[in-house]
């Protein structure tokens, strides 16, 4: 569609995003926070996986995800290749509360690297932050007030040790809360950012569109009816 202020049309182009991680980590509930703007307190688990859109509008472009949420149980992970094949970026989720969860989420992270298209964008996304004291001293920032509580504190890996992982292995990095909110965006847009524009204009390979669009509605939708699974405005 046309940009009324400039007089011509912003280019648009399709980014195929998969994330990966172990179950329960809250895949479903990031996608469905950023799609949706909405959580899901008791989330079924993912079966297979679930495949969503959404569009991010940059300055220059608009980015349209198409997101392949795939299932965590063990039981699954052999069909994980199927749905980063020609993927240009990853979510790779782990829980900040679980420390087997960043094992498994470099264990994500390396086959990505190995297996994946060369050069894809992988962000690897500490989920959760609502457990840590992080968030409870942000929702009391106007009160200013126990700044060095530590009861409730479920944190079990630290910002410092995922970041110099992510630094070391050249991945974004963040820690968000599907619950609240926090991050959720920002992650979508700096891999929206982060994409080169040669990866955009070119194929993603034969039928991956084609593929993806006779494939999204057969698949299960993390919102429930098609309605309003797809959204023309952007979340970013």
């Amino acid at each position: 569609m046309a940009d009324s202020t400039s007089g011509t049309p912003k280019p648009s182009s399709s980014v195929k995003l998969v994330l990966l991680g172990e179950a329960a980590v809250g895949k479903s509930s990031l996608v469905l926070r950023f799609v949706n703007n909405d959580f899901q307190e008791n989330k079924e688990p993912t079966i297979g996986a679930a495949f969503l859109t959404q569009k991010c509008n940059l300055p220059s472009r608009t980015i349209k995800f198409e997101i392949w949420d795939t299932a965590g149980q063990e039981r699954f992970a052999s069909l994980a290749p199927m749905y980063y094949r020609n993927a240009q970026s990853a979510l790779v989720v782990y829980d900040l509360t679980k420390p087997t969860s960043l094992i498994k989420a470099k264990h994500w992270v390396a086959e990505l690297q190995r297996q994946a298209s060369p050069g894809i964008i992988i962000a690897l996304v500490g989920n959760k932050l609502d457990l840590t004291n992080e968030a409870g001293e942000e929702s009391r920032n106007d009160d200013g007030e126990e700044e060095d509580d530590n009861e409730g504190d479920s944190r079990k890996i630290s910002t410092a040790e995922a970041r110099s992982y992510a630094d070391e292995e050249g991945l974004l990095f963040f820690e968000t809360s599907a619950k609240l909110g926090t991050n959720v965006t920002e992650v979508f847009t700096a891999i929206a950012n982060a994409i080169p524009e040669t990866s955009l204009k070119g194929a993603r390979g034969p039928g991956a569109s084609a593929a993806a669009a006779r494939t999204e509605e057969s698949r299960v939708n993390l919102a429930g009816p098609r309605d309003g699974a797809t959204k023309d405005a952007c979340a970013c």
